[in-house]
């Protein structure tokens, strides 16, 4: 398995109410103002916090000035993340790398890392590339890889070390990279027991139609052996 160095300060990313909003006293309908306690008030959260691993920066520092040009060494950037993610006991087996790609030169770099997350925020929906998508659009400032891309003439190539479930297609299409690059399918996360939702071939074609390039099954073999691996020794999650 791989050794990593110390780790470093986390990667986080706090999503809350802006201030502005928090300010404000008058009920949104005022028939249904309550005399609740301060106790009772704060029962219901107003931000959410999400973090990925403290080993993730130092992950991310190592290769940010590294320049990629093949499929099988950006996918086996998004392996090691499921890999040391799982020998790290910080998440499930899944990693996902984004890469911002120059057309012209055929050049990518590595622009943002995301790793599951699930158990350890107790959010369902942190999956690797959830989370890779997130930073990276904090990153950008923008929701939109494409529109933000269109400003630089770049593109952003998500490589995912598992074919996305059904929320994590629906993310992708969503953020607006042009390519999406998995390794292990469907079929390896189900067979150590997760629960990959309703993902069809034409959910794929619905992406490529969107105008996302899909490429399956890069370093399969070497993605599936943090899956099996992971099948043994750590904890398989469903709803």
């Amino acid at each position: 398995m791989i050794d990593v160095t110390p780790d470093p300060v986390a990667l986080e990313s706090i999503v809350k109410e802006g201030d502005e909003e928090s300010k404000v006293e008058e009920p949104i309908d005022k028939g249904l103002a309550s005399e609740d306690s301060e106790e009772e008030i704060d029962d219901h959260p107003t931000s959410v916090i999400v973090t990925l691993p403290k080993w993730t920066t130092q992950f991310y520092r190592q290769r940010k000035k590294k320049v990629y040009e093949t499929e099988e060494e950006m996918m086996k950037v998004a392996m090691e993340l499921s890999k040391i993610n799982c020998e790290r006991n910080t998440g499930g087996p899944f990693g996902t790398a984004i890469f911002e790609h120059d057309p012209k030169t055929k050049e990518s770099k590595l622009f943002t890392v995301g790793v599951n997350r699930v158990v350890p925020c107790s959010n369902s929906t942190l999956h690797g590339e959830m989370t890779a998508i997130q930073f990276g659009q904090q990153k950008i400032g923008s929701f939109s890889f494409n529109e933000a891309g269109a400003r630089k003439s770049r593109e952003y190539h998500l490589y995912t070390s598992c074919a996305p479930c059904c929320q994590c297609l629906g993310g992708v299409m969503w953020s607006g990279v042009s390519k999406l690059v998995c390794g292990a399918n469907k079929a390896d996360a189900e067979a150590i027991g997760f629960d990959e939702g309703p993902v069809f071939d034409q959910s794929y074609v619905a992406l490529e139609q969107a105008g996302c390039t899909v490429v399956m099954d890069v370093l399969r073999d070497e993605c599936k052996s943090v899956l099996d691996w992971y099948g043994s020794n750590g904890e398989i999650y469903n709803p």
